[in-house]
């Protein structure tokens, strides 16, 4: 019972609780809107046309609306994936655990060795 639960742990270890960046879906007047908004900014733009000697040259301005995050802060989105660290050093942890015990020590140094070498991994991998 004791290796189930600690196979359970270091199990959900390697996978995310959730997700942020998938949006959420909601029904709207019937038609379906996600969640995630988005609003506009208004940019100032110029562009420098070049002369002749017959006509001169000038700058050509105008404005121009970009998408941007509602909540006027750029959203960053944390790209670093830590699966294989952790799958890597769960199986060395648990491997190192198994050789440096004996007996009922490995009941419960096994387990143990799989979750710190899942977590070190993963730091160690990007995470």
């Amino acid at each position: 019972m004791k290796l189930l639960l600690a196979l359970l742990i270091a199990a959900s270890a390697s996978y995310p609780a959730h997700s942020e960046d998938i949006p959420s879906y909601r029904r709207v007047n019937g038609r379906t809107a996600t969640s995630m908004r988005t609003c506009t900014r208004r940019e100032y733009r110029e562009e420098f046309i070049p002369g002749t000697p017959e006509t001169p040259g000038y700058v050509r301005n105008w404005y121009e609306y970009v998408e941007v995050p509602c909540n006027g802060q750029q959203v960053e989105t944390d790209t670093n994936d830590c699966k294989e660290g952790t799958l890597i050093g769960g199986l060395l942890g648990g491997g190192l655990a198994a050789s440096g015990s004996r007996g009922k020590g490995r009941l419960w140094a096994v387990p143990a060795g799989v979750v710190g070498g899942a977590m070190i991994g993963c730091q160690i991998d990007g995470g």
